[in-house]
């Protein structure tokens, strides 16, 4: 999704620098790499395998969240979080095949992103300022 959403960028820009329009092809450079930044893995925490996140939260009681690139609502999760963010474990499902079962598992089969566990309970699409406080606590 973001090397596709930086190549649409380009040719854009380069189709306006064409129509000697080379400012509004710079500004719409600009948009389409901050989207590809957005919706790429870069705008999350660093992720981890499912197993490693298990065991790490069994360790030090952190939430697991499990999310997945391009998904709008665990950006605006992520977002939310700010420099709390960094207190959890992330899971990305899409590289993840236990994680991805793992949301199945309590998301009624389907993979519906962010899911949360946290003390052994999953909580699919959490309320932000909910989680926001339990990072803050933890």
């Amino acid at each position: 999704m973001t090397i596709l959403m930086a190549t649409c960028g380009v040719l854009v820009a380069a189709a306006q620098l064409r129509a000697d329009l080379p400012a509004v092809g710079a500004i719409e450079l600009l948009i389409f790499l901050a989207l590809a930044l957005l919706l790429s893995p870069w705008a999350f925490p660093r992720s981890v395998q499912a197993a490693e996140a298990q065991r790490a939260s069994a360790v030090d009681g952190r939430p697991i969240v499990y999310w997945r690139p391009g998904c709008r609502y665990c950006l605006q999760l992520r977002f939310s979080l700010g420099r709390l963010a960094r207190r959890a474990h992330w899971v990305d499902i899409w590289h993840d095949p236990t994680g991805a079962a793992a949301v199945r598992a309590v998301a009624d089969g389907n993979e519906t992103v962010p899911t949360v566990v946290l003390g052994g309970q999953a909580v699919v699409n959490p309320e932000r300022a909910w989680f926001r406080e339990q990072l803050r606590s933890s």
